[in-house]
C-alpha cells in the first residue's frame, strides 16, 4: 500500500470534526486491489465530527471497490471519485449517501479555486 494513502486514512480522525457536521453515520467498506490480486481492507466508521478507521473487513452500509493506483490518484486530487464510478473505474454498493460524505475528505483537483473568492477578487478589482 502506498505511503499516500497510508497517510490519507490516518488523517481522517483529525479532519473529520471540520468535514462530517450532518447527521450522516454509516460504515464505509474501501477495498483497494493491489498487484497479484491482492485487496486491501479499509473500514470506515462514520458519525456527526467523528471517523474511527481500522484495517479489517466487517459488516458495512456500504462497499467501495477501486484499483490502489485510482485511490491514490484521488488522494493527490487528481482523479474524482464520482468520476471514477460514473466511468465503471471503480464500483460503489450500498448506502450512496456514504459514498457522497467521504468524497469531501479527498482534496481538490489541483489548481482548482473556489468560485465565491474568484467572484470576492473580480469584485475588488476596478474595471
Amino acid at each position: 500500500m502506498s505511503e499516500a494513502i497510508e497517510r490519507f486514512f490516518e488523517s481522517l480522525p483529525a479532519r473529520a470534526p471540520e468535514i462530517l457536521r450532518g447527521l450522516v453515520s454509516g460504515t464505509l467498506q474501501i477495498d483497494l486491489s493491489v498487484t497479484g490480486g491482492v485487496t486491501e481492507h479499509w473500514l470506515v466508521m462514520m458519525r456527526p465530527g467523528a471517523v474511527m478507521v481500522s484495517r479489517q473487513r466487517g459488516p458495512a452500509d456500504a462497499i467501495w471497490y477501486s484499483s490502489a493506483d485510482l485511490f491514490e490518484r484521488m488522494v493527490r486530487g487528481q482523479a474524482q471519485g464520482i468520476a471514477a464510478v460514473l466511468r465503471n473505474e471503480s464500483t460503489f454498493s450500498g448506502n450512496v449517501v456514504l459514498f457522497l460524505v467521504f468524497r469531501r475528505f479527498f482534496p481538490d483537483p489541483p489548481g482548482t479555486r473556489d468560485p465565491r473568492e474568484v467572484a470576492r477578487q473580480q469584485a475588488g478589482r476596478p474595471a
